[in-house]
């Protein structure tokens, strides 16, 4: 890693304001912000940033600023990861390395959920893990040797 002033970006997108109130039995009855505090907690040395848009283009938006401010993205599209070229794109124009993180296993669901129009251009997914996977995607960014850090 490459030293205290490593800076993360954790992006969520649509309806990811409401976990753990919304369809518990598949994203948990914990609070995303009670989670990611803990997460910020356990990864001390990091600085770790958390923001949540429900639109498209502030989603967008904020993968533009983080290209000069952040080491890396992880990034929680929900259902854009579905539908959303745009956000395919904003995140194959930066320069930073992104991981796609969804809280439920996307196969086991509805059709329409097995494709993501952004898997391609992240360095990588984490599915299926619960709110788990954004520990995982933190990790990914510390311990991977091709990564900036």
């Amino acid at each position: 890693m490459k030293n205290k002033n490593t800076r993360l970006l954790i992006l969520n997108g649509p309806n990811l304001n409401l976990i753990g109130k919304r369809e518990t039995a598949i994203y948990g009855n914990v609070s995303l912000n009670d989670y990611l505090n803990q997460l910020k907690t356990n990864y001390s040395s990091i600085l770790i940033d958390y923001q949540q848009f429900n639109l498209e283009g502030e989603l967008i938006q904020a993968i533009h600023q983080a290209n000069n401010t952040y080491d890396g993205i992880i990034l929680n599209p929900g259902a854009y990861a579905h539908t959303s070229i745009a956000l395919r794109d904003a995140i194959k124009a930066i320069d930073i390395p992104t991981v796609e993180v969804h809280i439920s296993n996307v196969f086991q669901r509805e059709s329409f959920r097995k494709h993501s129009y952004i898997s391609d251009v992240c360095k990588g997914c984490i599915i299926g893990f619960g709110l788990q996977g954004y520990r995982l995607a933190v990790e990914s960014f510390i311990y991977d040797k091709d990564c900036f850090f």
